[in-house]
């Protein structure tokens, strides 16, 4: 495995907290501490377009592939909504006035992981809250869909990893998962495995189909592992880290194959908040505390 940084594209004047794919396998928004929700190509760097001012910081985004309209989660104003095709703001709703850490879609439902430990189900059609659910005494902070099981995955600051149902959105298991906030819960692209990282440092690897029984617990990094995400072939995950880190992994044998870091390869500065690995020559992409946006050609 080589990799090379291809570019840095500046755009921001905050720290930078999300990166969604555009549904395009070469474009990417972008979002953070500013407000500013920015689209990219990474066919043209430095050409990034400013698409929506939220006016307050933005930790999640969650793009709608049915009606090609980007849902803008607005720290404490709830959420905006982008039609993309005509890039205008075509919805806004308070449908909270908590934070707002992720945002997932799936068959017209929108489950928004909120920061008084509630998810709020909301029906796309017509914005309407149907549902909160009590998670946590603290913050939702991440959720994952699994259509091969019609399940999601919820993790929070009360250190678990929490399964529902769509069907009735019932809770069928709670995992003790880490020691301290979980901050990333993925699904594996074959949706046999889910993984979990934490303030704790940890990546641990969950058998989802041997009723969620651990895989592994990887000592991952020195500081919180703020995101988890896969290569477009499943054969590999990317970690990122507090400790201003990316390491990509192996994941058929969970082995460390590749640490970016600010020595090595000119990596970023502080904290490393989250990753996007894109169809696009097999780049990476990741965001950062220091207002950076770093793009990563992975030759494998």
């Amino acid at each position: 495995m080589i990799i090379s940084k291809v570019d840095t594209f500046s755009g921001h004047r905050d720290s930078v907290y999300t990166i969604i794919s555009n549904n395009s396998s070469h474009g990417f928004y972008s979002a953070g501490g500013d407000g500013f929700v920015i689209d990219w190509d990474l066919k043209k760097p430095d050409m990034g377009k400013l698409v929506a001012r939220a006016g307050v910081s933005v930790y999640a985004l969650c793009f709608d592939h049915a009606s090609q309209f980007l849902w803008i989660g607005q720290n404490f104003e709830g959420i905006q909504i982008l039609d993309t095709i005509n890039n205008k703001i075509e919805y806004t709703s308070k449908v909270t006035s908590s934070a707002i850490f992720e945002i997932k879609i799936w068959q017209n439902k929108a489950l928004l992981a909120l920061g008084d430990g509630v998810i709020a189900v909301v029906d796309v059609p017509t914005l309407a809250v149907q549902k909160h659910i009590k998670v946590s005494n603290k913050s939702v902070r991440s959720i994952s869909v699994n259509e091969k099981t019609g399940e999601f995955a919820v993790g929070d600051s009360d250190f678990n990893v929490n399964i529902f149902d769509f069907d009735g959105f019932k809770l069928k298991k709670t995992i003790s998962a880490h020691t301290n906030s979980v901050f990333s819960v993925q699904y594996s692209p074959d949706g046999n495995f889910l993984f979990s990282t934490g303030r704790d440092a940890h990546v641990k690897i969950w058998d989802v189909f041997n009723h969620y029984e651990p895989v592994t617990d990887i000592a991952a990094h020195m500081y919180a592992v703020n995101h988890v995400t896969f290569s477009p072939d499943g054969k590999f995950f990317a970690t990122c880290s507090m400790d201003k880190s990316i390491k990509l992994w192996d994941a058929g044998t969970f082995r460390l194959k590749k640490i970016i870091d600010r020595s090595r390869l000119a990596g970023h500065a502080t904290s490393v908040n989250k990753l996007l690995w894109t169809d696009y020559e097999n780049q990476l992409v990741s965001c950062s505390d220091d207002r950076m946006i770093s793009v990563w050609e992975i030759a494998i």
